[in-house]
C-alpha cells in the first residue's frame, strides 16, 4: 500500500500467558477518511448501543468530527493482535487480556500527544479511568479525566473490520460457545502533523 509502513513487536504477560503483536500502518488522513470512514453507518451503530450518550468517550460529540479529523495530515493506525497461549479461554477472561494492553497502548498514545501534538484515538469499550457505571456524563457533569479519555476510531465513524482486513490482513474474530476466539484485536490511532513518527509501544 502506498505510504504505508507495517511492523510489529511481541509482548508477553507471564501472569496470564498471551502474545500481543502491534501492527502499524502510516497513511495520509485524507486517504484513511476516504477509504475507511462511513460516518452515517457507524453513527447508527453507536445509537443502537446502550452506552450511547452515557460515556465521555462515546458519541454524540459536541463538535464536527469530520472537520476535527481533517485538521491533521497523517494517521498512524495500530492494530494489536492478542493471542492467548491456550485455546478455549472462557469469555470471562477477556478483561485480563485486554486491560493491560489497553493501558499500555493508551499510555503510549498520550505520550505521543505530549511529544508531537496531534490527537489519539483509543480502543472502544469501557473507560479505563473511572469504575464502570460511574461516568459523569449521564448526570450532565464534566468528565473527571478529560486529559486521559479519548474517543475510539469507531466512534468517529471508521470501519474497523475493513481497517484490520485491508491494512493488516487481520480478520476480526468473535467468540463462540462461551469461549474467546483464537485471538482478539484492538485498534487505535494517532492523527498528527509531525514527520517521521515511529511507533514504539
Amino acid at each position: 500500500m502506498t505510504n504505508a509502513r507495517n511492523d510489529y513487536f511481541c509482548f508477553r504477560d507471564f501472569s496470564f500467558r498471551y502474545t500481543a503483536e502491534d501492527h502499524c500502518a502510516a497513511l495520509p488522513v485524507a486517504d484513511y477518511i476516504a477509504r475507511f470512514r462511513d460516518a452515517k453507518r457507524f453513527l447508527e451503530c453507536c445509537r443502537a448501543c446502550r452506552n450511547y450518550g452515557c460515556s465521555w468517550g462515546c458519541p454524540p460529540f459536541g463538535y464536527d468530527v469530520g472537520a476535527y479529523l481533517s485538521q491533521y495530515t497523517s494517521a498512524l493506525i495500530i492494530a494489536t493482535k492478542i493471542t492467548p497461549a491456550e485455546q478455549h479461554v472462557p469469555m470471562s477472561e477477556a478483561g485480563r487480556l485486554i486491560r493491560p494492553e489497553r493501558q499500555r497502548l493508551e499510555r503510549r498514545l498520550l505520550e505521543m500527544e505530549r511529544r508531537y501534538g496531534g490527537r489519539s484515538f483509543a480502543y472502544v469499550g469501557t473507560c479505563l479511568y473511572c469504575p464502570e457505571g460511574t461516568c459523569t456524563r449521564p448526570e450532565a457533569k464534566p468528565c473527571r479525566h478529560p486529559e486521559l479519555v479519548r474517543p475510539s476510531l469507531e466512534a468517529c465513524g471508521f470501519d474497523i473490520a475493513r481497517t484490520t482486513s485491508e491494512l493488516f490482513g487481520i480478520e476480526l474474530k468473535w467468540g463462540t460457545d462461551g469461549s474467546l476466539p483464537e485471538y482478539l484485536t484492538l485498534v487505535c490511532g494517532f492523527f498528527h502533523n509531525a514527520e517521521n513518527i515511529i511507533w514504539n509501544g
